[in-house]
C-alpha cells in the first residue's frame, strides 16, 4: 500500500473547527490534506492511505445524516477514507472514523465528549476489538470486546515489545472470575495464577528470545471451545473456554508457536489465564493440562504453583501429559479404563508430593474431577470406589483445614454414584429417592459450603416437579438467606417470585434476539404464554409446534407468546429461528440457563418451562404443560 504524507494537525484544533459557526451548517471544513493527515491513536491499524500526488483529488463533504454533523472524505473514484462526526450535536468532533475499500475498519471514540478518545473500535475486516482507555493517555486498560484470535494477536504483540500493561489487559481480573460464575477453590486458584502471571510477564518476556519486535501473528489454533456447565462444582454460570490453544507466528524467515493455554469468555471478551509457554525453536509444542476441561480442572502445569521447579513433581507432571495425549487418542473402553486409573494415580502421587497444604488441596481436587468425568462416562467404572476411599479419609480426618475439601468431595461423590446407578433395568425412582436422601444429608452436614447452595437448588426443584411448592419455597428461601449475594441466591430470589406470583401481576425486562428493549407489561390487555426454550430442549420444539395451533385458535382474544431463549450463544437460537421461524416475540440475553437474567428473574431451572399470564398481566398459572393450556386459555378468555 503506498504511503501518504503524515501531517499531524492537533486534534482539538480540528475539533474547534466546529466552534466557528454557531449556525448548524459548517462555516469552513478542512481540507482534504488536513482530514488525512490524521491518524489513529492505536498503532497497527491497517487502513486506506492515499498517495501524495492523490490528495488533492479528494474531497470533503458534509455528513449526510440527521443524528450526526462532521464531515467525510472522499476520494475520487468516489470511495469513502475518512469521516469526522459529532454524535451528540455540541459541535465538537467526537468520533474518528478509518476506512479501507470503502468499509469502515476502525474509529477512536470520545465517549464522554471531551475532546480526547477513551474508547478504540475494530470493525468489519479490522476484527472485533473493542478497548477502553480510562484515562485517555492512548493506552488500553481492558478490552471491552475482543474475540479469542484477537487475545493471542494481542498476546504476541506484547511479548514482542515487553509490554507488561498490553498483557496486563488480556488478563482475567478477579471481578471478570467473578463475574463469570467461578467461585470457591477454582476462583482462588484462578485469581493466584492471573495475578502471578501479571507480576511475572516483565520478566518472562525479558528472559526470551523467540518473540521478538520483528515477530508477527499469523494464526490460532485450538480444538472447538468447550462449556464448564454451570452446577459443576464451583461453576455457578456456564462458562465458555478454549484449552490447549496455541498461537502461531513468524519472525522474518523463522516461524513459531506459542502456548496460550487456556482463554476464558467473560462476557464479550476472551481472557487469558496464565502465562504462556513457548516451543523451543522449530519444535512442535506439547499439550498441557486444561483448567476445565482436561480430567481434574486445573492445568497440570501452573497448579504445581511453587513446586514447578521441582524434579520429582515435573516428572510426574510430564507423565500426566503423556497419558492426557494418549487420552485424546484412545477410542477402546478397556484402553480409556486403563489410562484413567494410570492417570488417576499420578494424580495421586502428586497429591504425595506437594510440598504445601494448598498444593495438596489443588492436586486432590484434580484428582476427584479426573475420576468423576471418567466414572460418569463410562470410562472408569470402578474409579467410584476411589472417590469413596478419599471421602472417608477426609472424614476421618476432622481437620477444620480439610472441611472445604471434604464437602467438595462428597459434593462430586454423589453427583458421580447418581450417574453411575442409572443402569438401563435399573429402578430410577429409587435411586431418584437416593439421591434426594443423600443431599438432603450433604446438606446437613455442610451448612455453609458453597456446593450447599447448588444441592438446595435441586432439592427446591425436586419439590417442584413433585408439586409441593410450600417445601419447595422453603429450601428456596434457605439458599437466599445462607448464601447471599451469590448467583445461587440471585437464582433462589426468582423462584420465590415465580412460586408466589399466581393472582399477581409480574413483569419481565430484557431485550429481543435483535436487541431491542422490552418488557413484558408492554401486553397488557392480551394474554400471554411465557415459554423459556432452547435449542437443544426437543420438548421445547414440540411445545412450538402446539403454540402455534394455540395461537391461530385465540388469536381472536389476543393471545400473544413470548419465546425466552437461554442458549448459550445468541448465534445458536439466530440458526434456529432462522430456518424454524416463529410468529412471536423471541427474547434473549447472555448467560445460558444459570446466568441468564431472563432466567433469573423467576428462577428458571429446567426446560421447557411455561407460565400462563392473563390480560390484567396476573398470573394464571406458574409453571403449566402444554397439554393444560387449551382447557386453562378456553376458560381464560369466556
Amino acid at each position: 500500500m503506498p504511503t501518504q504524507s503524515r501531517l499531524q494537525p492537533n486534534r482539538l484544533w480540528f475539533c474547534a473547527l466546529f466552534l466557528l459557526s454557531a449556525s448548524p451548517a459548517w462555516a469552513a471544513p478542512p481540507s482534504a490534506a488536513a482530514a488525512l493527515g490524521l491518524e489513529p491513536v492505536q498503532d497497527g491499524v491497517v487502513y486506506e492511505l492515499v498517495q501524495d500526488d492523490q490528495v488533492d483529488r479528494c474531497t470533503v463533504q458534509d455528513i449526510d445524516r440527521s443524528d450526526w454533523s462532521g464531515w467525510e472524505v472522499v476520494a475520487a473514484d468516489g470511495t469513502l477514507l475518512r469521516r469526522f462526526a459529532d454524535t451528540n450535536g455540541d459541535k465538537k468532533i467526537d468520533l474518528w472514523s478509518y476506512f479501507q475499500y470503502g468499509v469502515e475498519v476502525y474509529r477512536d471514540v470520545d465517549a464522554n465528549f471531551n475532546g480526547k478518545a477513551d474508547q478504540y473500535r475494530w470493525m468489519a475486516t479490522g476484527g472485533t476489538r473493542w478497548g477502553v482507555d480510562a484515562n485517555e493517555d492512548g493506552t488500553i486498560d481492558q478490552w471491552k470486546v475482543i474475540s479469542a484470535e484477537e487475545t493471542t494477536m494481542e498476546l504476541i504483540a506484547a511479548l514482542a515489545t515487553e509490554d507488561a500493561t498490553r498483557f496486563a489487559a488480556l488478563l482475567a481480573t478477579e471481578s471478570d472470575i467473578q463475574a463469570a460464575g467461578i467461585r470457591g477453590d477454582m476462583q482462588e486458584s484462578l485469581n493466584r495464577k492471573a495475578t502471578r502471571a501479571a507480576s511475572k510477564f516483565k520478566d518472562f518476556a525479558g528472559s526470551q528470545d523467540t518473540v521478538d519486535r520483528e515477530s508477527e501473528w499469523l494464526q490460532f489454533a485450538a480444538n472447538a471451545p468447550g462449556l464448564m456447565p454451570a452446577g459443576e462444582p464451583g461453576f455457578e454460570k456456564d462458562v465458555l473456554a478454549y484449552e490447549n490453544a496455541v498461537a502461531m507466528f513468524e519472525s522474518g524467515d523463522r516461524s513459531g508457536q506459542l502456548l496460550v493455554g487456556t482463554i476464558m469468555r467473560s462476557g464479550d471478551a476472551w481472557k487469558l489465564l496464565d502465562l504462556p509457554v513457548l516451543a523451543e525453536q522449530g519444535e512442535p509444542i506439547a499439550q498441557a493440562g486444561g483448567n476445565f476441561f482436561t480430567p481434574g480442572g486445573t492445568s497440570a502445569i501452573s497448579a504445581s504453583g511453587s513446586s514447578a521447579g521441582d524434579t520429582k513433581t515435573q516428572m510426574l507432571v510430564s507423565k500426566l501429559e503423556a497419558i492426557d495425549t494418549k487420552l485424546a487418542q484412545a477410542s477402546q473402553t478397556k484402553d480409556l479404563a486403563v489410562l484413567n486409573e494410570q492417570r488417576a494415580d499420578v494424580v495421586s502421587n502428586l497429591v504425595d508430593a506437594a510440598t504445601s497444604a494448598e498444593e495438596r488441596d489443588t492436586w486432590t481436587r484434580q484428582l476427584v474431577d479426573t475420576v468423576s468425568v471418567a466414572v460418569q462416562s463410562g470410562a472408569y467404572p470402578e474409579g467410584l470406589a476411589r472417590i469413596q476411599s478419599l471421602a472417608k479419609s477426609l472424614a476421618r480426618s476432622g481437620s477444620p483445614q480439610t472441611e472445604s475439601l471434604r464437602a467438595y468431595t462428597e459434593y462430586q461423590l454423589i453427583g458421580t454414584e447418581y450417574i453411575a446407578r442409572q443402569s438401563p433395568d435399573a429402578d430410577f425412582a429409587k435411586i431418584q429417592e437416593w439421591w434426594l436422601g443423600e443431599l438432603n444429608e450433604f446438606a446437613e452436614r455442610h451448612p455453609q459450603a458453597p456446593e450447599t447452595a447448588q444441592a438446595k437448588l435441586q432439592l427446591a426443584l425436586s419439590k417442584e416437579f413433585e408439586g409441593q411448592d410450600k417445601d419447595a419455597l422453603e429450601f428456596y428461601k434457605q439458599v437466599v438467606t445462607d448464601f447471599r449475594g451469590s448467583d445461587a441466591a440471585e437464582r433462589a430470589a426468582g423462584a420465590i417470585v415465580r412460586l408466589q406470583s399466581v393472582g399477581k401481576q409480574v413483569d419481565l425486562e430484557g431485550h429481543t434476539i435483535q436487541g431491542k428493549a422490552f418488557r413484558l407489561s408492554q401486553l397488557r390487555g392480551r394474554p400471554v404464554v411465557l415459554h423459556y426454550w432452547a435449542t437443544w430442549c426437543e420438548p421445547c420444539k414440540q411445545d412450538m409446534k402446539r403454540l402455534r395451533s394455540l395461537q391461530a385458535r385465540y388469536q381472536r382474544a389476543g393471545l400473544q407468546i413470548v419465546g425466552v431463549n437461554i442458549d448459550n450463544s445468541r448465534e445458536q437460537a439466530v440458526a434456529y429461528l432462522k430456518a424454524n421461524p416463529l410468529p412471536w416475540f423471541q427474547l434473549y440475553e447472555d448467560g445460558g440457563l444459570e446466568g441468564s437474567p431472563l432466567a433469573k428473574q423467576f428462577g428458571v431451572q429446567t426446560l421447557p418451562t411455561m407460565m400462563l399470564i392473563d390480560s390484567k398481566g396476573r398470573v394464571v398459572r406458574h409453571n403449566i404443560g402444554e397439554a393444560e393450556l387449551d382447557d386453562e386459555l378456553a376458560e381464560l378468555v369466556k
